[in-house]
């Protein structure tokens, strides 16, 4: 998240929002721990962070620049959510073990919610409250547009008021009636309580006071945070974040990406962790990584689905290998605000044969081993779900270069060497379409993640499908960071603007939670909205999503997007291929690409 999962606080989000993306960025670490052919100790674990995917951020309040699943499971490992809503027990729901709320009342009428502490403590000895939440209330509601989770209209901007009622009770009220499948699972479980009494100031040297009660306060404490949390070299030595609520504390974290995590004594929940060291190893390739696995140097790994026929030498050596399917999509976003190819993208039929270029079931085949299921639309595809609309299950854009070049010819478009041109420019029927000049090619570059052999190959086979359109397809690399960094929202006269297709999703694109609203990804002002896609009655669908309880809602806004193709929809690969030392056990791999290091334990 992209992305997020999209962030700190979703992934899937990307990440939160996570974020919320996923893939891999890290160091050109070759391996990390011991070189023996079994654990380090029976209280460390080594790690191997999917492969070009580094952690850089640990403010457990995300930002776009930010949307690292690995920044969100590290943050959450540190800061408990208030409500942990994900797949960790292999079935996706809330998880109270490693929540801070214990019990989440919804009124009758469905516009208000009252929500419940457990008897919890931060690390310093201090006990968590309801100040805690309305502290991060404050924040988020203060500097939304910066963070990134947030979609216009969704929280903060629906939750119209936070009422303490005692140190462990609190009342947060909404603008209308919301399905509370929704609003438990996409916004109240974005909420993380952060320590009042320690970051309510705008200095290291600062009082805590009560600034975030204004919003100029929460503002200038925003700012202090963040500027905080970009000195990556800090964050085992600055006080800051010294104060946590969640099994683990941070030992130490390099910019390089590499992360050691250490049990967190003072730790009063239900998700206690088993072990008590754990060391984050970045990797640049999935050749490093594998060759660490080979040597036996780390206990959890991942390999890509096209070595799944090493499958035997990787378990002669200990270890078994399963397949992580995720709730996810994998897509390339384009960028409707460039201002070469923006009025090209905004035409539907532009965007059809583009999508009819795109050979899912091949790619799945060839470029994933066959571990990849096709992306027809905003709905994952991978797992049985209400939620996928027949128009998007049954592809409305199938394979067909013949007929993807004909749409372009039929539009004003004429093929010379190789590349089409636009000859008819106009608003007709048979012409290119408004803002469309004369001589425009039919050129399109991505800014790709680096470090993946898969994905490489996948923009390959790409460049060649696109070209029996005549479309030409340029590949940039760029470690998954810096696409994220450079491929946001834009203005077309902006300098930041001059992307026009960008893809993060080497191990998917965006992981939901629990309920596929897709309100950050596609509603016009999406915080995850990266290519600023807007549609006027797709945001009617999307806000249908968060206020419904009928699984129609979420089938119809299904169906449109799958017809209207925000993005260039591609096949959607497991998540990883994890490599596990035999004797690591006490997790289930989580749909929604989160780690848990919590759980993870070793039965012998």
């Amino acid at each position: 998240m992209f992305l997020a999962p999209t962030a700190a606080g979703r992934r899937w989000a990307l990440v939160a929002g996570a974020a919320v993306i996923t893939g891999g960025l890290v160091t050109g670490c070759s391996g990390g721990g011991t070189s023996s052919s079994g654990p380090a100790s029976s209280d460390t674990i080594n790690y191997a962070l999917p492969a070009n995917f580094t952690p850089n951020w640990i403010l457990p309040i995300g930002t776009a620049a930010h949307l690292n699943t690995n920044n969100s499971s590290i943050s959450q490992a540190v800061w408990e959510p208030l409500i942990a809503y994900d797949g960790s027990t292999g079935k996706v729901g809330w998880n109270k073990d490693n929540s801070l709320a214990t019990d989440a009342k919804f009124a009758a009428d469905s516009k208000s919610v009252t929500i419940t502490l457990g008897q919890r403590h931060w690390s310093d000895g201090k006990p968590i409250t309801s100040r805690d939440v309305e502290f991060w209330f404050n924040l988020v509601k203060a500097d939304k547009a910066d963070w990134a989770s947030y979609s216009p209209g969704k929280a903060p901007d629906n939750w119209t008021s936070f009422k303490t009622v005692d140190d462990t009770h609190f009342t947060i009220t909404f603008d209308k009636a919301y399905s509370q499948q929704w609003m438990l699972a996409n916004e109240l479980s974005m909420i993380r309580p952060i320590p009042q009494h320690v970051w309510d100031k705008t200095s290291d040297s600062g009082a805590v006071s009560e600034l975030d009660r204004t919003t100029a306060g929460a503002k200038q404490v925003w700012t202090y945070l963040n500027n905080a949390a970009k000195k990556i070299s800090g964050y085992a030595t600055d006080p800051l974040w010294k104060t946590v609520s969640g099994p683990y504390t941070i030992k130490s974290f390099s910019t390089a990406g590499r992360v050691e995590l250490t049990a967190n004594a003072k730790y009063d929940g239900g998700g206690k962790a088993n072990i008590k060291n754990v060391n984050l190893l970045p990797f640049t390739t999935t050749e490093a990584e594998e060759n660490a696995l080979r040597a036996g140097t780390v206990d959890y790994g991942y390999i890509n689905a096209s070595d799944l026929s090493q499958e035997a030498s990787f378990k002669a050596k200990g270890y078994s290998v399963k397949p992580w399917s995720g709730w996810a999509i994998t897509y390339m976003p384009y960028n409707f605000n460039n201002p070469t190819m923006g009025p090209v993208f905004k035409q539907l039929y532009a965007r059809q044969a583009i999508q009819m270029s795109v050979d899912q079931t091949t790619l799945s085949k060839v470029v994933f081993n066959g571990k990849a299921v096709p992306t027809y639309g905003p709905i994952p595809q991978g797992q049985e779900s209400p939620f996928v609309s027949p128009q998007q299950k049954n592809n409305p854009y199938p394979f067909d270069a013949a007929k993807a070049k004909k749409l372009l010819t039929d539009h004003g478009w004429t093929e010379q060497g190789g590349t089409m041109v636009c000859n008819a420019p106009g608003t007709g029927a048979n012409q290119c379409g408004a803002g469309v000049d004369k001589g425009t090619k039919f050129e399109m570059q991505v800014l790709s993640q680096s470090g993946s052999t898969v994905t490489d190959n996948m923009m390959s086979a790409l460049q060649s499908s696109f070209a029996k359109t005549g479309i030409k397809f340029g590949i940039k690399t760029a470690p998954v960071n810096s696409v994220l960094s450079q491929a946001g929202q834009c203005t077309a006269g902006e300098s930041s603007c001059t992307w026009q297709l960008s893809f993060f999703g080497t191990a998917g694109s965006w992981y939901f939670p629990a309920y596929p609203s897709g309100d950050s990804l596609f509603a016009t002002g999406g915080g995850s909205n990266f290519g600023s896609y807007s549609n006027a009655e797709v945001d009617k669908l999307i806000t249908q999503t968060t206020t419904s309880s009928s699984n129609e809602a979420v089938q119809n806004y299904s169906a449109a997007l799958a017809k209207d193709l925000p993005v260039i929809w591609l096949p959607e690969p497991d998540y990883q291929i994890s490599v596990v030392r035999n004797g690591l056990g006490g997790f289930a791999q989580d749909s929604l690409a989160n780690f848990h290091p919590a759980m993870w334990k070793w039965t012998k």
